[in-house]
Parts: structure tokens; sequence; C-alpha cells
């Protein structure tokens, strides 16, 4: 049954389309944060490690609200990593070292790239597609990374 929510279908199939890509970015850091979790060296291993897994587990919480929004929106969500691949802005992996900074740095980037993303479509989302709640939803999103990204800035000098 097609969601009658006041949107139409073309402008919802846009929104979808963005929110799919904003899915797979999601998931991508997602798994780059559970990465620098099981993987991080050094001397400041277990704050690290802990800081990691903070960091992850708010990313579960974002990556199903993602889903669900697309959802809520009449649409279905991506959910294979070849299509997560084929639809994110990030890049899977970058050299850097296994130490907290170096994983810090990596991740710091992603988030800022989600920050941007989410940024551009806040006024298209409520102005061109007239879905004002999605548009509300990813500045909560937006507000969200912004923190994630200060927490690791935070450990730079």
């Amino acid at each position: 049954m097609k969601a009658k929510i006041g949107i139409t279908e073309q402008n919802t199939e846009a929104v979808a389309e963005q929110l799919a890509k904003l899915l797979a970015d999601e998931f991508l850091l997602y798994t780059k944060t559970r990465n620098a979790h099981w993987n991080v060296t050094g001397d400041n291993f277990h704050a690290n490690h802990i800081f990691f897994e903070e960091q992850y587990r708010q990313l579960d919480e974002l990556i199903d609200s993602v889903a669900e929004r697309m959802r809520k929106i009449g649409h279905f969500a991506p959910a294979t990593m070849k299509i997560y691949l084929e639809l994110t802005h990030l890049t899977e992996y970058s050299e850097r070292t296994n130490d907290g900074l170096g994983f810090m740095k990596d991740l710091l980037t992603d988030h800022e790239s989600i920050i941007e993303f989410l940024r551009g479509n806040i006024t298209p989302f409520a102005e061109k597609y007239k879905d004002y709640g999605t548009s509300d939803f990813i500045t909560g999103l937006m507000e969200t990374h912004e923190e994630m990204a200060w927490m690791i800035r935070s450990y730079f000098r």
C-alpha cells in the first residue's frame, strides 16, 4: 500500500534516493568505526577502544532511524554491502595508522563529509520536495554528526 502523507510519489522517490545514499554513508562509517574499535593500538588503547564503541553504538541507532525514515515515506531501504558501496560518498579504506589518532583523522573526514551532505539537503527536502518532516529529521542527524565530529576533533591540538 502506498503512503498517502501529502507528498507526491515523485517527491518521496527523490527524497528516498538521497536517504539511500545517506544510509550507505552511515553504514560505511559504522563499519569503519567498528574497525577502529577492534583494531586500535597504542598508549591510549583502552580509552580509544571505549570511545570508538560509544561512537559505533550511536551510529547503529542512526542507521536504523534513516532506514525507518525511508519506510515512513513509503520506500524500502537498501540493505546490501554491494549497494552501499555503490551509493556511498565515502571511501571504504584510507591509508592511516592503527593508533587512535590515525583512525580519528579518517573518521573525522567521514563525519564532516556526511555533515556537508546533510546540510546540502535540508532546504531542498523542505522547499523543493515539500518533505518538511525529512528536512527536520536530517537537521537532527546533522547536529548529531556535528557533536560526534567535535568529540573526535577534541583529540587533536
